[in-house]
């Protein structure tokens, strides 16, 4: 039985090879990260920059929270990203709860620091406002009337968002692409998703792009899953494939095996991106560097010297 066994593998390589193993590593990467809220939290995210650093990423985000309430906390970590890394960061700015004379200083004092990416967000309404988007008087109504204030201060890069299962506000599909079609006009560079594990509605939505004239780069947002209850509680507009669904089933209470087949589930939808043309992804670390890592080794991305 062995004999037969190594005379099938001799006449048929390809069974022995992992399905990453052609990947020749010309993939392009960025990560996201948060501001952190307490001291061991600011531990945890600068040991996951220092680990992911070395992946030599295109750029790394950092997000503001909602109504701006990590402003200061967003800008300190940015700032020090800039001062004791050779990463180039981008500021996430968005348009709630402050005047466009407000903005603009923040957007001045990023300039100053350094700072030459902007990730612009309408961004998510505070709670006081009972989860409903609302205008600051003397603000910005929209990401794309951001996009172009920024860009008439200063010669930002600016990134912007993506659905690809539509907002969850939008009027409608056609509306939401309508919305992107105005932020990237207005001086945006590219579009970053929202997570989804769907490569067919992400593929689905870059064919309706392209028919309503965008051509801009649309980075996919992958989220590897850390935890399946949360990320079920968070995807009230994204598909969740059964097959999916049935790979963490029984994995809750087990944090080590969940890991591991959660790097397995986001490499194999990166390998499915790739297989269709995708080579920059934009990965959502959630501050850690552990399983990110590993889909970029999988991927090919190896570390660089001296990065």
């Amino acid at each position: 039985m062995t004999d037969v066994i190594e005379a099938e593998r001799s006449a048929n390589p390809a069974a022995n090879a992992s399905p990453y193993s052609d990947l020749p590593g010309d993939i392009a990467v960025s990560f996201e990260f948060f501001p952190p809220k307490t001291e061991k939290m600011d531990s945890q995210l600068w040991e996951a920059i220092g680990d992911l650093a070395p992946l030599v990423p295109s750029f790394v985000s950092v997000t503001y929270g909602a109504g701006g309430s990590t402003r200061e906390r967003t800008h300190a970590t940015v700032s020090r990203i800039v001062r004791e890394t050779n990463l180039k960061p981008a500021a996430h700015l968005t348009c709630v709860a402050a005047s466009k004379g407000e903005i603009g200083e923040i957007a001045d004092q990023y300039w100053d620091a350094g700072v030459r990416h902007i990730v612009a967000l309408r961004g998510d309404p505070p709670p006081a406002d009972g989860g409903r988007f609302v205008p600051h008087p003397d603000g910005y109504a929209s990401a794309a009337e951001l996009v172009a204030g920024l860009k008439a201060r200063h010669d930002f890069e600016i990134s912007v968002a993506a659905y690809p299962e539509v907002h969850p506000e939008a009027a409608s599909a056609a509306h939401d692409l309508d919305n992107l079609k105005r932020k990237l006009d207005a001086g945006a560079s590219r579009a970053i998703t929202q997570f989804f594990y769907s490569t067919d509605a992400y593929f689905r939505f870059l064919d309706k792009a392209l028919a309503a004239g965008i051509d801009a780069p649309i980075l996919p947002g992958i989220m590897p899953v850390t935890n399946f209850a949360a990320i079920r509680r968070m995807s009230g507009n994204t598909e969740i494939p059964p097959a999916l669904e049935t790979l963490f089933e029984g994995l809750e209470d087990r944090p080590g095996p969940r890991a591991l087949v959660a790097a397995v589930a986001a490499a194999d939808l990166c390998r499915r991106l790739y297989d269709g043309g995708v080579r920059d992804f934009h990965f959502y670390t959630l501050n850690r560097a552990e399983q990110t890592y590993a889909v970029c080794q999988l991927l090919g991305v190896r570390p660089t010297e001296n990065a």
